[in-house]
């Protein structure tokens, strides 16, 4: 007998919920509907207002049945954190967080400022710790909650993208592993993902560089780009009841990147 993966639950995410950060667009847009689109409702998060309704209004035309509500907040910002916890007690249930949103500025490690610092480990860093740590209660009421957090391959090994970006993401990962086991008590699973370079607004300026592109294409065994859909079904895969058994993992998005030696 044929069996449908689209009607088995533990291929699908109905009657779950899912907080998404950074959803506006790029990866956090692509990980919200693909997580729709498996049947979970959203709460999306960025701080650009008219982006964010515009990217919940694309998804309910896709997802119609998708209980979706949509939320400003800048996360580098203590306060903005604290307003989007405030709204989050009106929540019945949080079963999914995806710690995405991120920012990075591309300089060699003396020409940062102080504040250029503190901005990008604020955005990727603290706002990842703080909300685990704001939304642990809902988790825990889940009973079968599942965290993603979106690293990079720039927390695995050297890039070009600044050492504050690469610090932020490595702390990520181990974040990571140190919940899955605090956690695993409450059931709730901790898992991140670490792209290469993937096609979004973040990545879209320096691939514009075609002496640059072609250097990345070379160190990269699959020999293109990644799309932020790739990204989004990995995400999903670690929210499902079938990875029920995979907690503490960082797995790379990335066309073999991270193990192509010479």
């Amino acid at each position: 007998m044929q069996h449908s993966l689209s009607h088995d639950p533990a291929w699908r995410l109905d009657g779950r919920r899912a907080l998404v950060t950074g959803a506006s667009r790029g990866l956090g847009y692509a990980i919200s509907a693909e997580l729709a689109h498996l049947g979970a409702d959203l709460l999306m998060v960025a701080r650009n207002e008219p982006a964010l309704e515009a990217a919940a209004e694309n998804i309910l035309r896709i997802s119609p049945d998708c209980d979706l509500e949509v939320f400003s907040a800048d996360l580098s910002s203590e306060s903005d954190r604290d307003e989007l916890l405030d709204y989050c007690e009106h929540l019945s249930d949080l079963d999914i967080l995806v710690n995405n949103v991120g920012t990075n500025l591309r300089l060699a490690t003396v020409e940062f400022s102080i504040s250029d610092y503190q901005a990008i480990l604020d955005t990727n860093l603290t706002s990842c710790f703080e909300l685990c740590r704001g939304l642990y209660p809902w988790l825990c009421e889940s009973g079968d909650a599942s965290v993603v957090n979106i690293s990079s391959v720039a927390g695995l090994t050297h890039l070009r993208t600044g050492s504050p970006y690469a610090m932020s993401k490595a702390a990520m990962i181990q974040l990571t592993r140190n919940l899955a086991c605090e956690w695993a008590q409450d059931n709730i699973r901790v898992n991140s993902v670490a792209p290469w370079y993937i096609n979004t607004p973040l990545a879209e300026e320096v691939l514009q560089n075609e002496s640059y592109l072609n250097e990345v294409l070379d160190r990269t065994p699959l020999g293109r780009i990644g799309e932020p859909e790739e990204v989004a079904r990995t995400v999903a895969f670690l929210c499902l009841p079938g990875a029920a058994y995979i907690t503490g993992q960082c797995i790379a998005v990335d066309g073999g990147f991270s193990v192509y030696g010479f």
